[in-house]
This record gives C-alpha cells, sequence and structure tokens, in this order.
C-alpha cells in the first residue's frame, strides 16, 4: 500500500509542471461557428470549420442525461473523477479475457482528455488525465462538468456537441428528439465516425440498442419505453447549415465587420450577428435587381453558347459524361449549366445539372436573335437551330409552375443554389413543373440598396449580379457617375437660396466658349427639346440638363458643392466643374441611398448601418449598434444648420444622441414635391396641359405617396433610379465594370409581345423597373400614406406659365406650394407678352 501510494504520489511530482490549469474550465469558450442573421432571425450564413450548438445544462434533456451516464460513467455522480470500482472491473477483464474490452474512463476523464489532451494510446497520457479529471471535479460542479461534456465532445460529421449532432442527423433541436434518437446520439461517443448512422445505419442501430439496455438495466427508462424506442426504425441524413436566405454580399460586410472588431478568432467564437436586412426586403431585391439585370441583357441579344464540348461530327458524350462535367461547373443564381443533346424546329432537348434531360421550348428560346454590338442586333430567329446547336453547353434558368387554389398557374423563379444546398444536405426535393427558358451571364452588372430613412438601417442589399461569379460588392464599393440623380441635391441648395417650385428657368441650349480646351461646351437635354422659360418642379421631373446647369449658376459652383456635403457626400469625389450638375460626381448605390434618406425623413442626415447587434452562444447581447434617432420635439437642441457653419466632419465624428438636421423639413418638402412629379407629372390632360415625368413608369405602382429621381450618364454608361415610398429608399444602378462601355440600345423584337423596352438604355427603362418591382413587394402591406406638409408651408394659386399669382380657377392655373414668405406676390396679367421670357445676354432667368 507505502508502495503504491508512493508510486502516485511520485508520479503525480513527475507530471504536475506539464498539467494543464483546469480553472481555464471556467471561463472557457467553445469553438463555435460565426453565425449572421437577418434582422427578423433567418440564416444568412454561417463562418467556422467545427459545427456546435451550445445548451446551458437546464436545456438537455434528462432522458440524454441518463443515457450517457448509463453507457459511458454509472457512477458519475459517486466517483472524485476516476471510477476504482469501474478500473478494477476493466482489470478484471483484461486479465480474464486478454484484451481490453470494456473501457474504465470516466465522463469526467474524457473531459480531461477532450479539452487538454490528444487521443494518443500512451500511459503518460492516461497519468495525465486521471489526474487533471481529479482536478477537474475540484473545481467544478457534477452539473458543470455533465454541461461542457455534451457542448464539447465530437460526434462526427464536423459535429462537437450533442446540440449540433442533433441537427446534423435528425435536423431537429435537441430538445425534440425521441428517446430512440437520443440513444443513438449517446452511443456515438465510442466510436463516433464508424458508429453513426450515416456511415453506417446498422451499426447506428446496434449501438443505439445497447444504450437502450443499459438505460433500463439502471431504471431510467421503463420496459415498455424499451421496447418502443427499440422498434423504431432508424431514420437519418445530413442536414447542412441551412441557409433560409440568400444575401451573400450583405454576409461578406458582416464577416469583415465581425473581423474588424473580434479578430481573426471569431469564427469559432459562436457569436450571432444579426444584420439590418429585412428577410422580406432582402429576398425583393434580389428577385427584382437580378431579373432586371437578366432582361436588359436579353433584349440585346444572345451571344452563343458558353462552350462546344463536341460537334456535329464528332461521337457525343454520354449521359454520366454530361452529367460528371456538369457537376465541375458553377450554378449562378438562377442560371444552371446544361447541354443541348437534340434540336428540333421549335424546341431542343437539354441535360440540365441535377435537373437530367429536360424540354427547352420556343417560348424560352426566341428572344434569343445574335448579339452584334451594344447597340445592334441581329434579326428573330424563326428556328431553334438558328440559335443552339447539339454539344453546346448553355445556360438555361427555370421558372416554377405551380397550381394555386384557383387552379390557376403560378410562375415563380426557381433558386438553383438554394435548391442544391438542399439537395446537398440529402432532401428529396419534390417540385412543381419547370419552365426552362435559355439564358447567359450578363455581361453588364447591378446593385440594389433599400435602406430605412428613419434610422439609416441598410434593409436590402445586393452587390452584383452573383457573389460566386464575381465577389466585388457595387452597392458599397464602386463608385460612378450618378447623372441626373444629383439634380434633387442641387435643387435643394436652389430652394435654400431663394427660389420656389415655381421660379422660372430657361430651358435653352447653352453655349459656351472653353478657352483652356479649344472647345465650346453645349450641355444638351436628353431628349434634346427645349422648352424655354419652365417652372422649378417641372425642370427637376423632367429632367432638363441645361436647367439644372443654370440652377447651379444661379446658387454658384462652390457654394454648392459645400452645400452637397450636407448629405454625408465626399467633396473630393465632387469635381468643381459646372459638369457636376449634369452628375459628373462619382458615389456609391449606398450613398446615393443614404442622400435620398434626408428628403425622405425630413432634413436629417443618418449615417447607413449593417449590423444590428451581436449575441454570444448564450444569447446574451455583446454588442449592439448605437444609431442617432430622429428626434422633431422641440426640446431636441437641434437646430437648423445654417448654409455656411455645416463642417461635414461633424458627420464622421461627432457622438450625438440624435441625428443632425441639415435641411429644413420644409426644403425637404418641396424636394419630395418635385420626385413625387418625376413620377405623377402634373397638369390637366383632359386640357392638353398634362406632362410626365422621366419616371412616370413607375404610376404602375399606383400610390401617391413615393417619388424619385432617374439617372443617366453620357453616352449611357451609368444608368440609376433612386426613390422613396412610406418608411424606405432605395437605389438601383446597372452598369458595366469596365466604365469605358456604354449600356447602348436596341431594337424591338419582332418574337415578342408589345411590353418590351427598346430605344436608348437610360435610368428609367433600364435601372427604374428593379425600383419598381421591388418597391410592389416593400409596400405591399403598407398602407397609402397622406401627404405629410411640415408647418410655415402654404399653397398659392399661380399661373402655370408664369408662376405668377393667378386669379382663375381653370386648366391655365394650379395650386403650388411655398415656404411661407416666398410665393408670389404679384398677379398674371392677362395681356402680358412672351417677349419678357426672351433670353437675354446676361441671362436674366438663369
Amino acid at each position: 500500500m507505502i508502495l503504491g501510494v508512493g508510486t502516485i504520489f511520485g508520479l503525480y511530482l513527475y507530471v504536475k509542471p506539464s498539467l494543464p490549469d483546469v480553472a481555464t474550465l471556467r471561463d472557457v469558450k467553445l469553438q463555435t461557428p460565426m453565425q449572421v442573421f437577418s434582422e427578423d432571425g433567418k440564416l444568412i450564413s454561417q463562418f467556422g470549420e467545427k459545427r456546435r450548438i451550445p445548451v446551458k445544462y437546464e436545456d438537455i434533456p434528462q432522458h440524454l442525461i441518463d443515457a450517457l451516464i448509463a453507457t459511458e460513467d454509472s457512477r458519475f455522480y459517486e466517483h472524485p473523477g476516476v471510477d476504482p470500482i469501474g478500473i478494477t472491473r476493466a482489470a478484471v477483464v483484461v486479465l480474464m479475457s486478454g484484451s481490453a474490452k470494456q473501457g474504465a474512463s470516466t465522463i469526467t476523464q474524457q473531459l480531461a482528455r477532450n479539452f487538454f489532451l490528444s487521443n494518443e494510446k500512451k500511459l503518460m497520457r492516461k497519468v495525465k488525465e486521471v489526474f487533471i479529471a481529479i482536478h477537474i471535479e475540484q473545481l467544478l460542479t457534477k452539473q458543470e462538468i455533465m454541461e461542457l461534456y455534451i457542448n464539447k465532445i465530437f460526434l462526427g460529421y464536423r459535429s462537437y456537441g450533442f446540440g449540433a449532432a442533433a441537427r446534423v442527423y435528425f435536423g431537429k433541436d435537441l430538445k425534440d428528439l425521441d428517446l430512440s434518437e437520443i440513444a443513438t446520439l449517446a452511443g456515438l461517443p465510442k466510436a463516433p465516425s464508424s458508429m453513426n448512422p450515416l456511415y453506417s445505419l446498422e451499426r447506428a442501430t446496434n449501438r443505439r440498442n445497447v444504450v437502450l439496455g443499459r438505460m433500463l438495466d439502471e431504471k431510467y427508462i421503463t420496459q415498455e419505453e424499451y421496447q418502443q424506442a427499440k422498434a423504431e426504425t432508424l431514420v437519418s441524413r445530413y442536414h447542412g447549415a441551412e441557409i433560409q436566405l440568400h444575401a451573400p454580399y450583405v454576409a461578406e460586410l458582416a464577416r469583415a465587420w465581425a473581423v474588424e472588431h473580434y479578430g481573426d478568432d471569431v469564427y469559432d467564437s459562436g457569436l450571432s450577428i444579426y444584420t439590418t436586412v429585412d428577410s422580406k426586403m432582402q429576398a425583393a431585391a434580389n428577385k427584382a435587381a437580378v431579373n432586371n439585370l437578366i432582361s436588359y441583357d436579353e433584349r440585346h441579344g444572345y451571344r452563343g453558347a458558353e462552350k462546344v464540348l463536341w460537334k456535329a461530327d464528332q461521337t457525343p458524350m454520354s449521359t454520366e459524361e454530361i452529367e460528371q462535367h456538369l457537376k465541375s461547373v458553377p450554378t449562378y443564381g438562377k442560371l444552371v449549366p446544361a447541354v443541348v443533346t437534340a434540336v428540333s424546329d421549335k424546341s431542343a432537348q437539354v441535360w440540365v445539372k441535377n435537373h437530367g434531360e429536360q424540354t427547352l421550348d420556343w417560348d424560352g428560346m426566341k428572344w434569343a436573335r445574335k448579339f452584334l454590338t451594344d447597340d445592334r442586333q441581329g434579326p428573330a430567329p424563326s428556328d431553334s437551330s438558328e440559335i443552339i446547336a447539339v454539344g453546346e453547353q448553355i445556360w438555361v434558368r427555370g421558372e416554377t409552375v405551380a397550381i394555386d387554389e384557383n387552379q390557376q398557374p403560378q410562375v415563380a423563379d426557381v433558386e438553383e443554389e438554394e435548391l442544391e444546398q438542399r439537395q446537398d444536405n440529402g432532401e428529396t426535393i419534390e417540385q412543381a413543373p419547370i419552365h426552362w427558358r435559355l439564358s447567359q451571364v450578363p455581361n453588364a452588372n447591378t446593385a440594389f440598396v433599400a435602406m430605412n430613412p428613419e434610422n439609416g438601417a441598410i434593409e436590402a442589399l445586393v452587390g452584383g449580379f452573383n457573389f460566386v461569379h464575381n465577389k466585388f460588392n457595387r452597392a458599397t464599393q464602386s463608385e460612378r457617375q450618378v447623372g441626373s440623380s444629383i439634380k434633387p441635391f442641387i435643387y435643394s441648395a436652389a430652394l435654400d437660396n431663394g427660389m420656389t417650385l415655381a421660379s422660372l428657368i430657361n430651358d435653352a441650349p447653352i453655349n459656351q466658349w472653353d478657352e483652356s480646351q479649344g472647345t465650346a461646351w453645349r450641355p444638351k437635354n436628353s431628349p434634346p427639346t427645349y422648352g424655354g422659360p419652365t417652372r422649378l418642379r417641372i425642370g427637376l421631373a423632367q429632367s432638363k440638363n441645361v436647367m439644372a446647369v443654370r440652377v447651379l449658376r444661379a446658387v454658384g459652383l462652390d457654394k454648392t458643392r459645400d452645400y452637397l456635403t450636407r448629405f454625408g457626400f465626399d467633396k473630393s469625389r465632387l469635381p468643381r466643374s459646372e459638369t457636376i450638375a449634369l452628375g459628373a460626381g462619382s458615389l456609391s448605390p449606398v450613398k446615393m441611398a443614404q442622400g435620398i434618406s434626408v428628403f425622405a425623413n425630413g432634413g436629417y442626415y443618418v449615417e447607413p448601418h449593417y449590423i444590428d447587434r451581436v449575441e454570444t452562444p448564450f444569447g446574451e447581447i455583446d454588442y449592439k449598434e448605437q444609431v442617432n434617432t430622429i428626434c422633431r420635439d422641440d426640446n431636441c437642441d437641434q437646430s437648423v444648420t445654417q448654409q455656411g457653419d455645416f463642417n461635414e466632419q461633424d458627420i464622421n465624428s461627432e457622438v450625438v444622441q440624435h441625428a443632425k438636421q441639415v435641411i429644413s423639413p420644409q426644403t425637404a418638402f418641396l424636394v419630395r414635391e418635385m420626385m413625387f412629379s418625376n413620377i405623377w407629372g402634373g397638369g390637366d390632360w383632359s386640357h392638353g396641359t398634362g406632362w410626365n415625368g422621366t419616371g412616370w413608369r413607375a404610376q404602375a405602382l399606383d400610390r401617391r405617396d413615393i417619388g424619385g429621381k432617374t439617372g443617366t450618364t453620357n453616352d449611357s454608361k451609368d444608368a440609376w433610379y433612386n426613390g422613396y415610398g412610406p418608411g424606405i429608399v432605395a437605389s438601383a444602378w446597372v452598369g458595366f465594370d469596365n466604365h469605358n462601355r456604354a449600356l447602348g440600345r436596341t431594337t424591338p423584337n419582332s418574337n415578342l409581345g408589345k411590353d418590351q423596352i427598346s430605344g436608348a438604355e437610360a435610368g428609367a427603362k433600364t435601372a427604374q423597373p428593379a425600383w419598381i418591382d421591388f418597391m410592389r413587394v416593400a409596400l405591399a402591406n403598407t398602407p397609402e400614406k397622406s401627404k405629410q406638409i411640415p408647418p410655415h408651408i402654404v399653397r398659392a394659386r399661380i399661373d402655370r406659365d408664369s408662376g405668377l399669382l393667378s386669379k382663375k380657377s381653370d386648366s391655365s392655373s394650379m395650386f403650388e406650394y411655398f415656404k411661407e414668405g416666398t410665393e408670389p406676390t404679384e398677379y398674371q396679367s392677362d395681356d402680358i407678352t412672351d417677349s419678357i421670357y426672351s433670353e437675354s445676354p446676361s441671362e436674366e432667368l438663369f
């Protein structure tokens, strides 16, 4: 006995210097993947190698605790970390059988091995394991040991802990498992890689029955429960991380933010990053932006097959070879690779990745006239052979055709990436019939941003056509010329410098000699029509370029550039040139949404943000975004910033409780009015005075609480639409990543119907359709909001032509809004002549 005790004490002294500090278990941070969620809790992405879902002791099913104790350590509550009785029993088995058929490691020893040691079968490792286990028992309670064990142990297929294993093998939360499933998981620690139900259902079932038998022997379950659980057929398949919302550009923003704030270890931190993205808004933005881009690309013509796998005089590939080849070709969102196997007059047979043989009918490919240049397309095809050939690898996209409760066919887009993931997870997907369309990867690209103007929360963000195809985020990283999208900000400066919506600006050509360039600068309207003296409201709504230049001149170039910094725009990105009035400045879509928000919320600058909060693995708040909120109370101590005393550094550095008011509510209202007219126009069509703004296509939304502004740059290299609705602003952009390439023009396709876009590409045709489709969903459940008129705004009846007060009540007059004290004081006289509007050399009408 003395020799034995002395030997043990000697071993302890020998290994003590190399024993870890088990006190670290008190503050242990389990390696758990970082997850990114939408604001409403939809999983967007997961980062990290190990899958783990920590559970607290009180949330662990009692059956699981009983099963582990019965199977792994029946004397768990009696021993001090090592079980002498268990060791003796195992030793006797070794002596009698000649082999180690029975283990002697306690749950505490297994915990020690998992946290601090390797699995190598060496005596010294076992000695250390014993002493560490004893230290653990001295430091932690049995409940704490059991909680750590259940959360730490490896259980196969990258799952660590029983919470993750429940999701991987059964697709359930731990608390929702039945007795048979719990017993299956409890049997895994013995051999997680070979006894799991995915590797061997037979071994897993046999091991489950052993666990159930031990639970019965230890009287944790009744004979009836034992028989019922043992009789159950074990059903298991692999369940990957269930991505519930497709928003990869948002996920990447969140990942980069997390690494910046927490370091590279964040991937195994178990933190839950909750973004500001709304799942409904994001899904709508995804669909609107990508569908619009594909529509733009297809109307410019078909560029041909992605690759030719075999020609007519060569041996065709077998279906097995085709399928093997397609596995190596990525899927880009809605676009799926396919191979043409047969072509007839008005249809074709194609082998589609993950879908096998499918039919491509004429309706799905008749759009595909040949692409010649960005400005020219070939004739409309009349036969399938003019478009595709056998052996070509092409792209197709699917539309699901389902039948609703009224027995009517409904068409919905197929998100192929989501489908692939679900199939990879082992799901059997039952789909409605799919109508396949020929498609192609767009050469142009897109970006879309939706933002809450009250607090700056980004509610949807699309950074491009497809994240797998190109990870560059055009919504935040790409600064493009904004074209006429800048005009609301130019006109806002004019309103704060004495102009009104009724001010007349001369809509006439400008011809200015530039000595430095040796040429004349001749900005033109698009289309090049001119109306002479025109009211300010109409000038913005119809995007009159020459009027914008004259407005800029009236305010002053330097004064205007200073004014634009109120909206958070970087002055260095705004050229010191009159071309700024035509959109020569460069901004990102997020910056544009930020600027439009000032008008939408009544004059307050709100900083865009993507992160709402960060939670620990156990749901505790670790970080909460500090958002500057809008306060419209008179006691907020937020005086209106006057022109000249605004410091753009205030936006970036000043920490304030409330959002800074950068323009007056009255100015914001009047700009909204002009943007409203961009969609709804004005006048009286029945009396011949009606007119449309450039954004008239949004009248399809049938709402009078929306407004916006088109934007098109020189040669149509960038197309924009930026606008607002109740509680939301959105910006859509379309263009080529190659800044030198123009969006071009198209002619009508005789194979298609009359509702097709043609002519020169521009903001209203190229970008606005995405904005309209998004707003249709975003505002679907939002009641139409009545016009919110701020104090100190008055209405006056004016003459439509002169902008002066009118005593008439016929179609020649209208009501207009003015800041109190700026309304006209003169009345329109009946004998006034047009001569007073003629442009003098001094340009009296700006």
